[in-house]
């Protein structure tokens, strides 16, 4: 008798293929057949037409430190994701040399800066039972999970194991560290580690404001980490480089281009020493805007010379989520705002809306956040400082949120029209009832105020749907509904005059990440994969409003953000979300990318 049987699906299955109506049935945690199917089951599932799709593999995600004391991976499992690749970005908790606790606050203070995750939740969360990568990997493996997931192995960590205080970003690497370096990447590959991860990013600090410590890694480095994937047969490269844009006073300019150049071309040297494939965060940045074009042509020269080199694009605009409540906001540097910052949120916003308070914010200065220990990059005060420009880019938050909003509903526009400053206008905004108001700021992709860039990118034959950073900034945004907007925005619900069909978001999102990773085992809808998959109603599909809750370690806050219409998401035959509830199901588990 059949485990699991679903009558009358509409089945996009992964490829990119055009839709098609089927049944599916499930036995021992595989898909045991498509078509029509008349076995007896433990369980049948009418779908009524509802599109059955494979489960989305999400591979730019942070859940390094939630994956100790989070079973679920909330909030991706609300948004169809069964499998999560963590380790992003060059920054995690594994290996370490001697395991004390200074090296622990080290990659805490890391992990709380470049990606926004409250030190005290890391700190109380984090179990730190491991040393070396192989061991890291079998501790997590030992706790249940609801879904899948898989481990790059973070470069400023492995720095840091090799060096130890040394492993500074100015430090050049010798041979010998080289050499180390080199050794425990290819001991973690061998164990099963997915790839390798580093970030190069101007904004990319520790909670001290301190460099991370692989950002400027000599060529010889990355050299010597690219060769720990010769000779074998699995592992993907991925990194974050924004190719020295804040370095120069121009960003467009021959200056901006050579500095492109030069960073461009230490990438390409690791795809071709690793022969493995290598993806890289493809924005539209401010200031750089014509960068992410020089980065399409580079990649698509690099693909002509047989080189395996992808672009991971978001879905939608990059930027931020603030409100009294986030983690940072325009108000917070304001001495009348430090005055009442540490009331209930309900009491705050009743403060600010005493009319001497609020006389003051126009006499006022906004003292510097960044800097001097503070983990807020220094592009927030760069922002802050052009407010009034930047305002324009500025947006309510509503019940029903809006990622394309026009300049029309920009604060800019809702100052002129009152006659006040910007910055009022904001301040009016965010006192309002009982404080809980969100601004929606897209800094990157939306140079020109609508998402023309992203769907560009999107289709570009190299892309990667990527970018969803779950887990991470949990106090300013909530990417892990990425998958969400693909389906609702881009395929839009499955209308014929989509901007992207339905099939090809779908194959976006689930086959051609896990065919990236070299995942053969997931990804499409066959006969003999794993029945990771989503049954889901277009006519219900939508994103809530983000929200803020208190749930991590210490009472950490961050972002969460649900959605309607699934009405279920299968992991290896196992339900772990119906109707938007988790269920008590744990068959997530590692897995170990095969080294044979």
């Amino acid at each position: 008798m059949l485990n699991l049987l679903i009558k009358n699906a509409t089945i996009i299955d992964g490829t990119g293929l055009p839709a098609y109506s089927a049944d599916l049935s499930v036995q021992d945690g595989k898909i045991a057949e498509i078509g029509k199917i008349t076995s007896a089951s433990k369980e049948t599932i009418n779908a009524d037409g509802a599109w059955l799709t494979p489960g989305f593999v999400d591979i730019h995600t942070h859940y390094d430190g939630q994956a100790s004391w989070d079973e679920t991976f909330s909030p991706s499992i609300q948004h169809g994701t069964t499998t999560v690749i963590m380790g992003n970005c060059g920054v995690g908790f594994a290996p370490l040399s001697r395991n004390t606790a200074d090296e622990q606050q080290r990659l805490i203070r890391l992990m709380e800066g470049v990606e926004d995750i409250p030190g005290a939740a890391l700190s109380e969360g984090v179990k730190f039972n491991w040393t070396d990568f192989p061991s890291y990997m079998a501790a997590l493996d030992a706790m249940p999970h609801s879904l899948d997931y898989a481990c790059l192995v973070p470069h400023d960590p492995l720095r840091m194991a090799v060096m130890g205080e040394r492993a500074l970003a100015n430090e050049i690497a010798t041979l010998e560290d080289c050499a180390a370096m080199q050794a425990l990447l290819r001991q973690a590959l061998q164990a099963g580690a997915i790839g390798f991860s580093t970030g190069r990013s101007d904004n990319h600090r520790t909670s001290r404001g301190e460099w991370t410590p692989a950002s400027e890694a000599g060529d010889a480095e990355l050299a010597a980490l690219a060769g720990a994937f010769q000779g074998m047969n699995h592992g993907v490269i991925q990194l974050v480089n924004d190719f020295d844009v804040l370095r120069g006073a121009t960003h467009e300019d021959d200056a901006a281009k050579a500095r492109f150049d030069a960073e461009f071309a230490r990438i390409k040297q690791m795809a071709k020493i690793s022969a493995r494939p290598l993806s890289m965060t493809w924005l539209q940045r401010d200031p750089g805007g014509i960068q992410w074009q020089w980065l399409g042509a580079a990649v698509d020269a690099c693909a002509k010379e047989g080189l395996p080199m992808h672009l991971q694009t978001a879905a939608r605009g990059i930027g931020v989520i603030t409100g009294l409540d986030t983690a940072f906001h325009a108000l917070m540097g304001f001495p009348l705002y430090k005055e009442v910052a540490h009331l209930p949120l309900p009491e705050r916003a009743a403060a600010l809306r005493e009319p001497e308070r609020r006389a003051r914010l126009l006499t006022e200065k906004s003292e510097r956040l960044a800097g001097d220990g503070s983990s807020v990059p220094p592009l927030v005060d760069m922002l802050l400082a052009r407010i009034d420009m930047i305002s324009g880019r500025m947006f309510p938050l509503t019940d029903t949120p809006q990622y394309e909003p026009s300049v029309m509903e920009s604060f800019f526009v809702r100052a002129k029209q009152r006659g006040i400053p910007a910055l009022l206008a904001i301040y009016d905004y965010l006192a309002e009832g009982n404080g809980s108001q969100l601004i929606y700021f897209p800094i990157f992709n939306y140079n020109e105020g609508n998402l023309k860039v992203v769907q560009q990118m999107l289709s570009h034959p190299r892309a990667l749907l990527g970018l969803s950073d779950a887990g991470a900034h949990v106090g300013t945004i909530c990417d892990a509904s990425f998958s969400t907007f693909m389906l609702t925005h881009w395929a839009g619900q499955g209308a014929s005059d989509a901007p992207i069909g339905l099939a090809q978001v779908i194959h976006m999102l689930s086959g051609r990440n896990a065919a990236y990773l070299g995942l053969k085992d997931r990804g499409t809808l066959k006969a003999g994969l794993r029945a990771d998959f989503n049954l889901i109603d277009p006519s219900k599909l939508a994103l809530r409003k983000p929200h803020i809750v208190r749930d991590l370690p210490a009472g950490g806050r961050r972002l969460l953000q649900e959605a309607s219409g699934y009405i279920g998401t299968w992991v290896a035959g196992q339900c772990v979300q119906r109707e938007g509830k988790i269920t008590a199901a744990r068959p997530g588990r590692l897995i170990r990318s095969n080294p044979s």
